[in-house]
Order: structure tokens, then sequence, then C-alpha cells
């Protein structure tokens, strides 16, 4: 299933405006705070699909019925792009374990890419509810990678992937590469368009570069300082 936040009318999308603004996203301390908005957006909607208990909650009064989340998800994400939305997340699923992905695009001397996943730090995950964050989904491929990495610690109960941005061959990709009946889709807006490049048009940029500034390219030589 594949749940557009963007496609109703609501606060979201004002946030979602925001990031895609080239002239405010300038700031980077006003791009990572809409970032995290958005993630808590989500965090609410996902919560709805959760699974509650009831309680009895002691107040200086009586005692109220309520009820709470069975359990508490695993928070996961790809670096570095992926750390505001997942901070966004984890302000509403507060109590979370956390569980980080390091991948990147990794280039032939053609110039086209995969993506080379690198490690995992992560509880064990057998029979949790997942939440897997990365703002942009243009090909699809960090997605699966995450997917697999996740595989590595253990059987979850479910996963919801989360992307502030898809793109319409990525999100076919990743409809097309992981199971139905295990995964839960999550984005804000679905643009149509990719450039060679792989990046989404209109999308929003570089999310890891607005964020936290420019990197080096892996393609470059780096000089090593001798000390």
């Amino acid at each position: 299933m594949v749940h557009i936040l963007g496609d109703c009318n609501s606060l979201f999308n004002q946030y979602l405006s925001e990031i895609r603004d080239e002239v405010i996203q300038k700031d980077p301390l006003r791009f990572r705070k809409n970032l995290e908005r958005v993630g808590e957006i989500f965090a609410y909607e996902i919560s709805k699909e959760l699974s509650y208990k009831d309680i009895d909650v002691t107040t200086s009064l009586g005692v109220a019925k309520m009820r709470v989340l069975e359990q508490q998800p695993v928070l996961a994400t790809i670096l570095r792009a992926g750390l505001p939305l997942h901070q966004g997340l984890l302000n509403c699923f507060d109590q979370a374990e956390n569980c980080f992905i390091s991948a990147y695009r990794k280039y032939d001397p053609n110039g086209n890419f995969h993506i080379d996943f690198q490690y995992i730090a992560s509880p064990l995950l057998d029979n949790k509810v997942v939440i897997l964050c990365d703002p942009m989904l243009a090909t699809g491929s960090s997605m699966e990678v995450g997917y697999h990495a996740l595989l590595e610690k253990g059987e979850p109960k479910h996963i919801h992937l989360v992307s502030l941005i898809a793109s319409r061959q990525g999100l076919d990709y990743i409809l097309d590469k992981l199971p139905a009946d295990m995964v839960t889709i999550w984005v804000g807006a679905i643009d149509a368009e990719m450039t060679p490049n792989s990046y989404i048009v209109p999308g929003l940029g570089d999310a890891g570069d607005l964020a936290f500034g420019a990197k080096i390219d892996s393609k470059e030589v780096v000089p090593h300082a001798h000390f």
C-alpha cells in the first residue's frame, strides 16, 4: 500500500513547499527543521497503523482507561540525508530503538553508479515494526539496499518506508522488488521525472547537501595531508 500525504490539504504541504523552495532552503537550519516537522507528521500518520493496548493511568483524581502503543517501532535511516527526517520520527516515537545504515553512490569509470552498502548499526529486529526513512526515493536502489540490510538483523513484523519525495520510476521499482505484504510506503509527493544523474525533477535538490553542507564528490581525488 502507498500513502501520499501531499494529496490531502494539510499543514504538511506548507512545510513541503518550503523544503522545495530554492530561496528558503538556503537556510540550512530551516531546511533541517522542516524535514524534522514532516517527520513528525509521518510519525503521527504511521501511528494510526500500529497496535495498541489498554492500560489504567492513575491521575490525581482517579483512574483513566487509556490506549497506548503495544510496542515502540524501531526507527531506521540511511545516512546522512535521512537524519533530520529521522529526528522528526524520533520526536514522536521517543522511546524507540534506532538503526543507522550507511550506503553511498559508487561510480564506475563511465560515470554510472550503483548503491554500495557499507554497514548497519541496529538492534535485533525479530518481530518488530521498523520505520525506514530516506528523504528522496529516486531510483529506489537506496531503499532496496536499506530493506535488505535490515533483514540481516532479524525478521521484522512489518516495515514502513518513508520518503518525502519519490520519483514515479523509483516508486514502481520498489513496488516491484519488495513484498507487498511486508512493506507499506509513505511519501509526501510523487514527481514524474528524473535527470540522467538520477535526481528527481522538480524534486528539491540534494537533501544531504542542503541539510549539512556540500560534500566532496566521491569521484574526485583528494590529496592527503601529512603531519
